[in-house]
């Protein structure tokens, strides 16, 4: 009877060997791809949930920065990776636009799968306090006597920020000068030394400032007003009708890892990001948690990818402009 049994594990372990490595997994520490510099949104994100995540899984969650080309380097090296449940990336709202802008050798949806949405909030236009500028229609009316003089800062390249801030221009028909950087972490860093006047950014690495009084807030990307930056208001209430880019990072894992690995990441995602102590972090940062489910994810990424990809088509949007 022993050996009957013993005969029957060995042949379900053949028959379904994605069912022994999960039941084993994780066995080792594992890979978090941040696409950005520390410093930046991503990477406070990721290192608010982490060590939640690494209780969940009973394993270390290591964070391995892989910043450049607006995020397309991590990306890059995410959908390389082997399907094996050994790495994972969490991405930022960039990677909707890239797969657009930039000339890439995977497709997201393809090459990854959806885990979770992890959270979202809004962008806002700054301006360094030592700028006369008190208000978006003051900003405007000083790009437009003097094009092309003025900057803003952005994390890069094709990312939402930059786009968002494009479509801006194209829509007041004023125009600023592009500063793109390597992620948030060295723009911010520029933004608060005001060696560039004007940023665009999440709310996330900027909150602080803006309380500081160093940043103030022109205009925020949602719908209306925000609790993330009180008493500021949206493009949309400013002469932009139906303006509208939020922010977002979502966990996503290599196309093709074992359906019950996925689940037991889903699962221990979900726990780390239930935790009252990472939601009241991430919120305090300027973002919202959101928590949903693979198909939820999935959707999201298709409808950012299709509807940034239509106003970068129709407005002529360039990864140099």
């Amino acid at each position: 009877m022993h050996r009957r049994s013993l005969l029957s594990g060995l042949a379900a372990g053949l028959a379904f060997p994605s069912v022994l490595r999960a039941q084993a997994w994780p066995d080792r520490p594992v890979r978090l791809i941040v696409p950005f510099p520390p410093g930046g949104s991503t990477d406070t994100i990721a290192r608010i949930f982490q060590p939640k995540l690494s209780a969940a899984l009973g394993q270390p969650v290591v964070i391995d920065n892989r910043g450049g080309a607006s995020g397309s380097i991590g990306g890059i090296e995410m959908a390389r990776s082997a399907p094996d449940g050994s790495t994972w990336m969490l991405a930022y709202d960039n990677e909707a636009t890239n797969q657009t802008l930039l000339r890439l050798p995977y497709k997201a949806l393809e090459a990854f799968v959806p885990i979770s949405l992890v959270a979202d909030g809004p962008l806002a236009l700054v301006a360094h306090q030592s700028t006369p500028w008190r208000s978006l229609p003051e900003l405007i009316a000083a790009a437009k006597a003097a094009p092309d003089t003025l900057s803003f800062a952005s994390s890069g390249v094709g990312g939402l920020a930059h786009v968002a801030t494009t479509l801006l221009q194209q829509q007041g028909r004023f125009s600023l000068v592009h500063v793109p950087y390597r992620g948030g972490g060295p723009a911010v860093q520029d933004a608060v030394a005001g060696q560039v006047p004007l940023f665009m950014s999440n709310v996330v690495i900027i909150s602080q400032h803006i309380r500081a009084g160093t940043l103030r807030p022109l205009g925020v990307t949602t719908a209306g007003e925000t609790r993330h930056v009180p008493g500021v208001k949206s493009f949309a209430q400013q002469g932009f009708p139906g303006f509208q880019a939020p922010t977002w990072w979502a966990f996503l894992g290599r196309a093709g890892t074992p359906e019950p690995i996925q689940a037991r990441m889903r699962e221990a995602l979900a726990e780390a990001l239930a935790d009252p102590e990472v939601r009241s972090k991430i919120e305090e940062q300027g973002a919202d948690v959101r928590a949903t489910g693979p198909e939820e994810c999935r959707q999201f990424l298709a409808t950012e990818i299709e509807r940034w990809g239509r106003v970068i088509r129709e407005h002529n949007i360039r990864a140099d402009s």
